[in-house]
């Protein structure tokens, strides 16, 4: 079992950076990939960026060059979001991918980007 808690979401004008955070626990030697995904308004949930236990990292041909997704130890990933647009407004998730083939979800953090 993985546990996972974002945190820094808000509310922030057309421009600005957010850091999001994911505080990851539980069974965290079997993660092979963390992700971020988001879902904006009345759409469905996407994909925006993934780093693997490897350390490569993917991201969204619409977040490329602004966000930055990150860790600091294996019990912190992060989501540096910068140059921020009114399309970025969403709940973003903090997933975790396993290598039992089970995927987790945190709760999810607001993020409004008002233009």
């Amino acid at each position: 079992q993985v546990q996972l808690v974002e945190s820094g979401g808000g509310l922030v004008q057309a421009g600005g950076s957010l850091r999001l955070s994911c505080a990851v626990s539980g069974s965290i030697f079997s993660i092979n990939a963390m992700n971020w995904y988001r879902q904006p308004p009345g759409e469905q949930r996407e994909l925006v960026a993934t780093l693997t236990s490897d350390g490569r990292t993917e991201y969204v041909d619409s977040v490329k060059g602004r966000f930055t997704i990150s860790r600091d130890n294996a019990e912190k990933v992060y989501l540096e979001m910068n140059k921020l647009k009114a399309e970025d407004t969403g709940v973003y998730y903090c997933s975790a991918f396993t290598a039992t083939w089970s995927r987790y979800w945190g709760q999810g953090t607001q993020v409004i980007v008002s233009s």
